[in-house]
């Protein structure tokens, strides 16, 4: 397969014309720099423009009325989960909006929770979770993908098992054999780490699991805006992830389920939107995706979301992928040559993502952020909604540099410049 090309100087200034924060400058004058799209990108002008001409001109709620901006609206809205499940390699009926990545946890664990309560029927039993069975998860975890299924445990009686992170911060998937038994009846797992990057070999987890009969999910919050998904391709039963993080609009996310396993799960939220019929005693629930919709959706963050999908897929995530690896790859290098930087994580780009950790000798992370933004230089710090993975690695938090598709070469040398000034302004480098 021929690699596809990185982005041109032409089309990164194009690109970067079409956010219009990345205009802003700091007190020195000098233009911002952004690296922290690991926690929320930012957005080009048509996801704004989207959502501000449908709350202009199309505006009511879905799926409830005959009126013409009702019909407007859902179709609007439907169509946007169209252009979401294609981008991801699902169909329409696969996906799920929930309120994000959290959000999509939780419903998952919610319907598997009813289900544990004998709710559901026939083929809905297949998702109760019994006291002694196990659900395994890994210490790359970030914590809605962890928490979650430790209250799920709590609840059911079930065992939580863990894989455990390397020195390099990768999965050892060599453990799987020792952490997976007969017992074990769903694996839940990150695409790709929010803190070493790491990227992980889903296949080799999806195989495991399938030899003994368990459900995979897959955080994929940081995956689907730098890679080219294909979740059915991966093969995983239930997959999340959030528009904020590739270019949309805050409070909106996908669970994305495998049709006949949405068919059968029993709904964990419910209400208005989602029922068929309702008497005094019980309720029926409506097909996959609406049962799991119940209430009022984030109908103009669809369409924003749908708007910056489409924004990715004219660029093409080959593309987007190609530049990334390419800063990660001069990030990586320029990192290298600091001292008192240690990496967390994988120290080559490849197999990696633009999430770049580090531990800076004798600096607190907050200290470093602080110098940095002095400097017009955005990241993350702290512990990234992932303390077990930072312990693993023997630290407690860190600073995490994040790459996204609009960043340049110019801007991660700008960094790696001012990192490398921080242990010294502290005194740490004496």
């Amino acid at each position: 397969m021929t690699a596809s090309p990185a982005l041109s100087d032409q089309e990164l200034a194009a690109i970067r014309s079409d956010f219009p924060v990345l205009g802003r400058r700091g007190e020195d004058g000098r233009p911002l720099v952004y690296l922290d799209s690991g926690a929320t990108s930012q957005r080009p002008r048509v996801v704004m423009d989207a959502m501000r001409d449908f709350a202009e001109n199309h505006n009511a709620a879905v799926h409830r009325g005959a009126h013409t901006l009702a019909g407007e609206a859902t179709e609007a809205f439907e169509d946007a989960r169209a252009a979401v499940a294609r981008f991801v390699g699902a169909s329409p009926g696969e996906l799920v909006f929930a309120s994000g990545t959290t959000g999509a946890m939780n419903l998952l664990t919610a319907a598997l929770g009813a289900a544990s309560e004998g709710r559901g029927q026939g083929l809905g039993r297949r998702f109760a979770i019994l006291p002694g069975e196990r659900i395994v998860v890994t210490q790359a975890e970030h914590h809605s993908n962890l928490v979650p299924w430790q209250e799920l445990a709590a609840r059911t009686g079930a065992e939580l098992a863990w894989l455990r992170v390397g020195a390099d911060g990768r999965l050892r998937l060599d453990d799987l054999p020792a952490v997976i038994n007969s017992r074990t009846r769903l694996l839940a797992f990150t695409h790709a780490s929010n803190v070493t990057g790491a990227i992980t070999d889903v296949g080799a987890v999806v195989a495991a699991a399938r030899q003994i009969g368990a459900l995979t999910v897959l955080d994929a919050a940081q995956s689907a805006p730098h890679l080219a998904v294909d979740l059915a391709a991966l093969g995983v039963d239930f997959a999340a992830f959030s528009a904020h993080k590739m270019l949309g609009p805050n409070g909106i996310g996908a669970l994305y389920g495998r049709a006949e396993l949405l068919e059968a799960l029993p709904p964990g939220f419910t209400g208005g939107s989602m029922v068929e019929i309702v008497t005094m005693r019980e309720a029926t629930f409506l097909p996959p995706p609406n049962r799991f919709e119940a209430g009022t959706q984030a109908v103009t963050e669809a369409i924003g979301w749908a708007a910056a999908v489409g924004y990715l897929a004219h660029l093409g995530m080959g593309r987007v992928e190609a530049h990334e690896r390419a800063l990660t790859a001069r990030l990586l290098s320029g990192l290298a040559e600091l001292p008192g930087v240690r990496v967390l994580g994988p120290a080559e780009a490849a197999g990696r993502l633009g999430a770049v950790s580090v531990d800076l000798d004798g600096v607190h992370p907050h200290d470093a952020g602080q110098y940095l933004d002095a400097q017009g230089i955005a990241v993350r710090v702290g512990h990234h909604c992932a303390q077990p993975v930072h312990r693993a690695l023997g630290v407690h938090s860190s600073t995490r540099a994040s790459l996204g598709l609009y960043n340049t070469a110019a801007e991660v040398d700008r960094f790696v410049a001012a990192l490398g000034q921080v242990r010294d302004y502290f005194g740490a480098g004496l």
